[in-house]
């Protein structure tokens, strides 16, 4: 049985974080931004061989894993059956026989959110009824991000008209890659704006941002303008989340609360399949911005088929053998 006391220490930090009003747009402080390929492409090789997270804590670890899952379906052939099972499996992401062999047959286990197209929104929101999950919608043109503006700032009012609580919107990636900063965040404070009382997470779309030293620069502005998330990817890109990328972020977000004071969270997404890169991904929080950037208030993964790993290492803990594929379906 996992050390209850560990399980307990990560998530005792759950009240709700201040959102971040954004700030002037200051060009000087973006400008500052420096990046250390090396030593960024070290200290990334390092994360998951330096600390090591074995046996009842690695379970509570993998349990506390699921509370920040943005449990996602983003395909063309989603229906409501298949996002009302995607939210049943929300509800009860471990099968009861695991939550008592792990001693927690009394305690709440769910995911950090449901995030779906603004075409489900509706679904997941009626099928989430009696929980406090909330319903994340991709919007502003997902994944490419090119629809006429106002059609972006549109498509998020109706996300949130219809109930999200959560908006993912993705940058234009074009205002990276010329240069033009203004742009950029002139586009993400409007879309803050529209997101009214919905916490926003901007999308990077890390992969196709040409450098490090463009994400690092593209996480402050997007944080300036009022991000209360910067998250790595859509999904879709070639590349998605890659721990280079995250420590180059994380580093950002480090620097905006020493700076400001106002604390941001961090999204990886995209290509996050297995218990392990999640614990990298844990580690990579807890030693580069501590335990409170740990909780689902401030950290979540974007992923599918995350959850499904993390329960067969789960009933692995328990029973010693791995269970068969069609013990553990993903709803």
């Amino acid at each position: 049985m996992p050390k209850q006391k560990t399980l307990t220490h990560l998530e005792n930090h759950t009240e709700p974080h201040k959102r971040n009003p954004g700030m002037p747009l200051d060009m000087g402080w973006v400008n500052r931004t420096r990046i250390n390929r090396s030593a960024i492409e070290r200290r990334a090789a390092t994360l998951g061989t330096r600390r090591s997270v074995k046996q009842d804590w690695q379970a509570a670890w993998l349990l506390h894993a699921i509370t920040c899952i943005d449990l996602t379906t983003l395909a063309g052939d989603d229906t409501p059956g298949n996002v009302n099972r995607l939210c049943a499996k929300a509800r009860n992401p471990l099968r009861q026989e695991i939550l008592e062999g792990l001693g927690m047959a009394d305690e709440t286990v769910q995911v950090g959110a449901v995030c779906v197209y603004h075409s489900r929104v509706a679904d997941a929101v009626a099928a989430l009824q009696g929980t406090t999950i909330p319903v994340a919608a991709v919007s502003t043109g997902f994944p490419a991000g090119q629809s006429p503006f106002k059609q972006r700032l549109a498509e998020i009012g109706e996300s949130v008209k219809a109930g999200a609580r959560e908006i993912d919107i993705v940058i234009s990636r074009e205002h990276v890659l010329t240069g033009n900063w203004q742009a950029l965040y002139d586009e993400i404070k409007q879309f803050r704006e529209a997101c009214g009382e919905a916490h926003m997470k901007s999308i990077l779309a890390t992969g196709e941002l040409g450098t490090y030293k463009n994400v690092g620069m593209a996480s402050y502005v997007c944080m300036m303008a009022g991000a209360d998330f910067i998250k790595t990817s859509t999904g879709k890109e070639t590349v998605n989340a890659t721990l280079e990328v995250g420590l180059v972020m994380v580093r950002a977000v480090r620097d905006y609360y020493e700076q400001t004071g106002i604390k941001v969270g961090f999204k990886p997404a995209g290509g996050i399949r297995t218990a392990k890169d999640a614990l990298n991904w844990l580690i990579l929080m807890k030693e580069e911005l501590g335990e409170e950037w740990m909780q689902n208030t401030l950290f979540r993964f974007g992923a599918s088929a995350l959850l499904t790993d993390i329960e067969r290492q789960l009933s692995h803990h328990i029973t010693g053998r791995y269970a068969a594929n069609h013990h553990i379906p993903m709803g």
